[in-house]
């Protein structure tokens, strides 16, 4: 699983964070995706690569401005994550 971070200038509220989430999810298949006006990002997890153009467009017509996109593994820590 991949987990891709997008800053987003332009967030003021969470009806803001809900509305990049909402396009995020029409547009692509993925596990998840949040949102945060006080980070200024979007993360989403995927188990499929997703076009990063295709990305920042989506985003970016919703009327928010993408920034940096980031892409990392993603490994899910549990409870006891920290004993590995």
């Amino acid at each position: 699983m991949t987990q891709i971070t997008v800053k987003v200038d332009g967030m003021q509220c969470g009806m803001c964070e809900s509305h990049i989430n909402d396009a995020v999810r029409r547009a692509f298949r993925l596990r998840k995706v949040t949102s945060s006006h006080t980070k200024g990002e979007t993360v989403i997890l995927t188990e499929e690569p997703i076009d990063e153009e295709k990305l920042r467009k989506v985003i970016n017509d919703t009327g928010y401005e993408a920034g940096a996109v980031s892409q990392a593994p993603y490994e899910k820590k549990g409870l006891f994550g920290f004993l590995k």
